[in-house]
């Protein structure tokens, strides 16, 4: 989970600043791929690239160029389903060239660069695979097959395609989550080095690539642009200067993201899913209740809340309502903040607790220690309304707006007015000794058993759906369909770095 840090402007944090990630969703079978005319080198390759994972315990590809004859013939990056390390297969014409790490990337907060080096030229064993994980070099495997010295490997192959988020040969392994600044040099092996830096804190940052050529097949993604084009303005597109262009399937537009390794923004946290009630999806911005009535809780990666003012976005795609007929349309599901920690009592509401408050989408009120506080606008009455939560922690209150208007009926937000608040706990004073954003479903012991599946959708910035109308923060981070009220900022790594 990422927490909140003091001090340091924004920035100063990244010299190199990284744009925009690609955010895969395995449900949508996602990839980017290109057939290869010409094979490039089979003894020098370096690959760099920054994931941010979302689901674990699959098989995901990282890049694949398996070809579709029975036989192995290419190599496989990906991490491994029952353990969640990373895992390299090589094939030297004869025999599987195998890395697999002890590491296991289990860390869906954070962004990781793998950087795998291809030198079969070496006189040096061990230094003809070789496995780099934010800058520092693997050397704790499973498994370490390395190839004798000149083998030649289908790193790329005339007769695969280059795939990035699946297996070519069955469109399996589906990778799920983010992926940012994948280079691919081909015939020539660099280290870490020319792709990220430690700072003066120690903490591994991307630098500008600092490649000369990229070979006959290699290719820079920075997925700046939504085409769906394998052309320049695709969200394949290669910058390399190469123009070897990615063919896209099954990504749009609304999957370019600013969520980045320069800076991060919160997700759910499919790791913290009491009763694993929620099945995550959209890189853990979108998830589907269960309907078991049994109250699951869900928390976000960014936590321990202590001071700034905060905004987010919640959709009710397709909510979740009662089924025991006390209120015929009655929508349920809880959406804010926890002071006290998250029980697995069953049938506990989110609410129930002392230090939490959320915004009952029964009611419009913010509810806390199973109390209604003062009503903050209309209850959620259909699919597809929006819910603004502001959380202000120099001042100790929260509100919300429902479709942009706010408790006192206005389409702005009222700074100097208390009564569109309720007042929480200072976070010192909480057992948490700080917030969390969380999620629960509405039940107690009438409802048991009674709810209906739910889809929501949270954006911190980073929405998983349109937004028509764009609206950013002050510091011009994220993406919202509502105004950012003045002083209030999204839950990114830059604003914490600031506000936080």
């Amino acid at each position: 989970m990422v927490f909140t840090t003091a001090g340091g402007g924004a920035s100063q944090l990244y010299p190199y600043e990284i744009d925009n990630s690609l955010r895969f969703n395995d449900g949508d079978s996602p990839k980017v791929s290109r057939s290869i005319s010409s094979s490039g080198s089979a003894r020098n390759a370096t690959f760099s690239v920054w994931v941010k994972r979302g689901i674990l315990g699959t098989r995901q590809q990282i890049y694949s160029n398996k070809t579709a004859d029975s036989a192995f013939d290419g190599m496989n990056m990906y991490f491994n389903a029952s353990n969640d390390r990373l895992y390299i297969d090589h094939h030297d014409g004869t025999n599987y060239k195998s890395l697999y790490a002890n590491m296991q990337f289990r860390d869906v907060s954070a962004w990781y660069h793998i950087v795998h080096t291809i030198d079969t030229t070496t006189g040096t064993a061990t230094n003809r695979l070789r496995l780099y994980v934010n800058g520092t070099e693997i050397t704790s495997f499973a498994t370490d097959q390395e190839p004798s010295q000149n083998a030649d490997l289908a790193i790329t192959n005339s007769t695969g395609d280059q795939s990035i988020g699946d297996d070519p040969r069955d469109s399996n392994d589906l990778f799920d989550g983010y992926m940012a600044e994948y280079n691919f040099v081909d015939g020539t092996t660099l280290d870490p080095t020319y792709f990220g830096e430690f700072n003066n804190n120690g903490v591994w940052i991307p630098k500008k690539p600092n490649v000369s050529s990229y070979g006959t097949n290699g290719f820079y993604l920075e997925f700046k642009q939504t085409g769906t084009s394998a052309n320049s303005s695709g969200i394949g597109a290669d910058t390399s200067g190469n123009d070897n262009h990615m063919s896209v399937t099954n990504l749009a537009a609304t999957d370019v993201t600013t969520d980045t390794p320069t800076n991060n923004f919160a997700t759910m946290n499919p790791l913290d899913n009491y009763y694993s009630a929620h099945t995550m999806s959209e890189g853990n911005v979108k998830f589907v209740t269960n309907g078991s009535g049994d109250g699951p809780f869900q928390t976000a990666t960014i936590g321990d809340l202590k001071t700034g003012k905060w905004y987010f976005e919640f959709k009710y795609t397709d909510p979740a309502h009662t089924g025991d007929g006390d209120a015929a349309g009655e929508f349920y599901g809880q959406i804010g903040i926890c002071g006290s920690g998250l029980s697995v009592a069953t049938d506990a509401a989110f609410s129930s607790f002392e230090h939490n408050f959320a915004y009952d989408s029964s009611n419009g009120r913010i509810k806390f220690n199973n109390t209604a506080g003062t009503v903050h606008g209309a209850s959620i009455s259909a699919d597809g309304q929006i819910i603004g939560f502001l959380i202000d922690l120099d001042n100790n209150r929260v509100t919300t707006h429902l479709n942009g208007q706010y408790a006192d009926g206005s389409g702005n937000h009222d700074e100097s007015s208390p009564t569109a608040y309720v007042s929480v706990t200072a976070p010192a004073s909480t057992p948490l000794g700080g917030y969390m954003i969380a999620f629960g479903e509405n039940v107690g012991s009438s409802e048991s058993g009674n709810q209906n599946t739910g889809t929501y959708e949270i954006n911190f910035g980073n929405p998983s759906y349109s937004i028509s109308s764009g609206n950013s923060d002050a510091n011009g981070y994220g993406n919202f369909e509502y105004a950012v009220p003045s002083g209030y900022y999204a839950l990114c790594t830059k604003n914490l770095a600031e506000y936080g």
